[in-house]
């Protein structure tokens, strides 16, 4: 934060409503005093006593509620009074002067080292005797009102901005089940105690975060390392994944190597040299673009733990790497949220191995939907370190387990056999709404760790923190959903733990659309910012049929939908969804209705690859998840299972799930089956349970790609039949309900406040397409923010959102066609970087215009630096993106 502090000037703005009102009387004694506030310690201090005692030794208790709440009467009491509260964490104290009327009164650890400085007292045992001897009685609003003052200026040199007072800031405490705001988070941030005339800030645990599953570990940076786990630029290369000991009880070490190796795999086109690996990104290139780094191995420290309730119930990964090159002196942090549904690593390639390289600490977190599989046919699910346990043997150290009973788990397992429970779709948490919020615990973390490793404790025992928000340049970044989560955490930020924010492909759901407009060259968009399960259940009923088309003729990927790519677009002709006669009319039309819905010719060609590989597990995970229902609850008829893969009649039914399975699947699963062998079924299918993708549909008979089960999905999101239009009733209208209050949790407000950000993104971008993410953000953005605004947007030509697609085998086409939209992540990073440490000024709005590779599909010639120019430090005006009157225009 070192150019940045020197502009901070912003009070912290908090919310609650708590008052303490006076009515009449005159001198020290009050007639008639309301006093009111928060008693917490980070979490409320709930349903417990408070003593309030005034000069003359005289009390009164209060009992706070169930979020830390009180109020009293203090009729006959005399000024000045103090307060006494015990929480799990230890007695809290808070003095009240007559100059605090009107004013809410919290008591809280703040107000605890508040009273020690204005009483003179240097301990927690001499504050308690005060507070029962009444000794208090002399000290002066003036003595309080300075400790407060002494008190924020430690805060103030902690994050590098003032917030508000602690003793009467309106704020939303936590509970074991809410997290509370951010004025919350500052209780726990730091312990700050008296020293002289006025504060050290000491390292604290955050409260959050479980000491029992806290660990630490160091890498040398040979035989193992934080960014290639040892497997270095070759072994992160190879086509074949390392092989385990004992595949049916691989160890934790090689769990974290294969996750590592997976993850980065699957962010980044490593598939073949003539790519970009090894030459424009990859572990042996330096920061300056040089192939200058060997094997790129990097030595360090990881810690790891979960932050969360503590009965397990909610269970978010957070971890930190600290490269052995980590510069106490000019300290920097990269938050890296996992992109996807995936694990702890599932950013270890993007904003990962920047950090690293840049000599950063990195903050990770899996946001709550990491890749947590429970078995429920064998009860066994995964460890923090991705071993497999008993649900029973796991208890609170479960990585997930579904919330079902006994009784309700038994009653399932008959009813539907060798089901899994994915934690992104059945945690009955919809995760998304805090992926903000984690994304600040991982940094909370962070500065945890660092300050561990480097502080020096005093003669108190406890480590002054010398690494803080307010010295170090913190950068929010990912891509996808961790893209997304570090835009929301941008926007929930106001303790200032973030400098600037540097994005990829974001996948973000603005909340306020209306009265935008987005223009590409001289064609008005006219569907755009949609929540993203509003375009998905769209995609998920037209992409087949349309893969089809005229313009999607040579499509990558297109023998994985054949065998029902007809019959959907047959079965989307009867139901009265398609006109067109012929399959060709009815293709075409499927594609004009994706037009027509924010995509655009740019993506015609990987509808196809993208309904294959994405499309219905994204619709039925995030259906689970933002209705908040449970496994057992079969929407729309959908589960997921490992399914038979034999030709012959049992070709899809679901079978039994092989240990193997669960004992690989934190290093081989994404968090959304299909993946690491768990499929998603069709319950509803004639004939039984199938594998989708089988599955014949009860009203067409065909084998359509359970197009019945992508209507339901449809219907849920729109509250109204797909087919008939008429409005839902009974069980589908109660789901439909809550799937539209999830959605309404987890949209973005726009409003950055004044963060210097980038987002780019691919126009190609299938996947999260850009009208409805990045256009529609930084439309949201600059509407809410105007002339304040320091967001950047740069569009890539020819970039989509899975660069792990080129120069895949499976998927000749993408090599031709696509650039990696990686390298234009990497270079975003080092724009902001340099803003934030130099003042170099970000480079405004533009589209950025690539050169395809060409050639033939499977085999395109190498990528050079013609294909992939610059981001231009002043764009052409054919380039530049602009918001002006409430439309965005983007070049054509």
């Amino acid at each position: 934060m070192e150019y940045r502090f020197q502009l901070k000037a912003l009070a912290l703005a908090v919310g609650s409503a708590l008052v303490l009102s006076a009515c009449g009387g005159g001198g020290d004694k009050n007639s008639s005093i309301q006093m009111s506030g928060i008693a917490a310690e980070g979490l409320a201090i709930a349903n417990s006593t408070i003593t309030i005692k005034d000069k003359a030794g005289q009390t009164r208790t209060a009992t706070t509620d169930s979020n830390g709440n009180y109020s009293v009467q203090t009729v006959g009491l005399s000024f000045p009074l103090m307060l006494q509260v015990t929480g799990s964490q230890g007695v809290w104290h808070a003095l009240v002067t007559e100059d605090d009327a009107g004013k809410p009164i919290n008591i809280n650890s703040a107000t605890n080292s508040i009273a020690q400085l204005a009483l003179g007292v240097t301990s927690d045992a001499a504050l308690k005797a005060a507070f029962t001897a009444a000794t208090f009685s002399q000290v002066s609003a003036a003595s309080v009102a300075n400790a407060d003052a002494k008190l924020l200026d430690a805060l103030e040199l902690e994050l590098g901005k003032r917030p508000a007072s602690l003793r009467h800031a309106r704020f939303q405490p936590g509970t074991a089940s809410i997290d509370g705001d951010e004025t919350d988070r500052l209780l726990t941030l730091v312990d700050l105690r008296p020293s002289g005339t006025g504060f050290i800030s000491y390292n604290r645990r955050p409260e959050r975060v479980r000491a029992d599953s806290y660990s630490i570990q160091t890498y040398d940076g040979n035989s193992d390392d934080l960014l290639t786990a040892g497997l270095g630029k070759t072994g992160l290369g190879s086509a074949v994944a390392p092989a385990y000991a004992n595949a049916a009880a691989p160890t934790a070490a090689e769990l974290r190597r294969n996750a590592i190796y997976n993850n980065y795999r699957a962010l980044v086109d490593a598939n073949k040299p003539t790519g970009g690996y090894g030459t424009f990104y990859g572990p042996n290139v330096d920061i300056n673009g040089g192939d200058t780094l060997g094997e790129g191995k990097i030595a360090g420290t990881e810690a790891i733990a979960y932050s969360g309730n503590a009965d397990g119930t909610r269970q978010v990964t957070v971890m930190v790497q600290i490269p052995a090159n980590f510069n106490t002196s000019q300290p920097c942090l990269v938050t890296a949220t996992s992109s996807g549904s995936r694990g702890i690593y599932g950013a270890i390639g993007t904003a990962g191995e920047w950090g690293l390289k840049h000599g950063c600490a990195v903050a990770y977190t899996d946001k709550g939907s990491g890749n947590g599989m429970h078995d429920l046919a064998r009860d066994t699910t995964n460890l923090i370190d991705g071993t497999v346990s008993t649900a029973a043997a796991a208890g609170t150290r479960a990585h997930f387990v579904a919330n079902l009973t006994k009784a309700q788990l038994d009653a399932f397992n008959a009813a539907f056999p060798n089901r899994i429970a994915y934690k992104h779709a059945h945690s009955q948490q919809n995760p998304e709404k805090d992926w903000g919020r984690n994304t600040l615990d991982a940094v909370g973390f962070a500065f945890y760790v660092l300050n561990e490793k480097f502080g020096t404790a005093d003669t108190s025992g406890k480590k002054p923190r010398s690494i803080r928000p307010a010295n170090t340049v913190v950068i929010a970044s990912s891509v996808s959903n961790g893209a997304g989560a570090a835009l929301l955490a941008a926007e929930q930020d106001s303790l200032g733990l973030i400098d600037g924010v540097a994005v990829g492909e974001p996948q973000i759901q603005p909340k306020d659309v209306s009265g935008l407009g987005i223009k590409q060259g001289s064609a008005t968009v006219s569907t755009f910012g949609k929540p993203l399960i509003d375009y998905f259940t769209y995609a998920n009923l037209y992409q087949p049929c349309a893969a089809l088309a005229s313009a999607a003729t040579g499509s990558p990927g297109a023998a994985f939908i054949a065998g029902y790519a007809t019959n959907r677009c047959t079965a989307l002709k009867a139901k009265g969804l398609l006109t067109g006669t012929t399959l060709q009319a009815q293709a075409d039309e499927a594609l004009q209705k994706l037009h027509a819905y924010g995509w655009s010719e740019e993506h015609d060609l990987y509808h196809a690859s993208h309904h294959a590989f994405a499309t219905p597990s994204i619709v039925v995970t995030y259906l689970n998840t933002l209705g908040r229902f449970s496994v057992a609850d079969n929407v729309c008829g959908f589960s997921f299972a490992s399914t038979v893969t034999a030709a012959g009649a049992t070709l899809g039914n679901v079978t039994a799930t092989n240990a193997l399975v669960q004992a690989g699947i934190f290093a081989s699963g994404n968090g959304v089956p299909p993946t690491g062998g768990i499929n998603l079924i069709y319950n509803d299918a004639s004939g039984g349970a199938k594998r989708d993708v089988l599955a014949v549909s009860p009203s067409t008979g065909l084998a359509d790609g359970a197009l019945d089960g992508a209507l339901c999905a449809r219907s849920l999101v729109t509250g109204t039949d797909a087919v008939t239009g008429s409005k839902l009733s009974g069980t589908l209208l109660a789901q439909s309900e809550r799937v539209r209050q999830g959605i309404a949790e987890v949209q973005a407000s726009g409003m950055l406040n004044g963060k210097p950000t980038i987002i780019v993104s691919g126009r190609s971008d299938t996947l999260i397409p850009v009208n409805h993410a990045a256009r529609a953000y930084y439309g949201a953005n600059r509407r809410s923010e105007g002339s304040t605004s320091k967001l950047r947007y740069y569009e890539v030509t020819n970039a989509q959102h899975f660069d792990a697609f080129i120069d895949n085998g499976l998927l000749a086409g993408y090599d031709t066609n696509l650039v990696p939209l990686h390298v234009y992540f990497n270079r975003s990073m080092d724009i902001m970087y340099a803003h934030l440490k130099n003042g170099t000024a970000l480079p405004d709005s533009q589209v950025i215009r690539t050169t395809p590779r060409g050639g033939t599909a499977g085999s395109a010639p190498a990528l050079t630096a013609g294909n992939i120019p610059p981001i231009a430090a002043t764009p052409a005006a054919g380039d530049v993106i602009s918001y002006t009157g409430g439309t965005v225009s983007i070049p054509q």
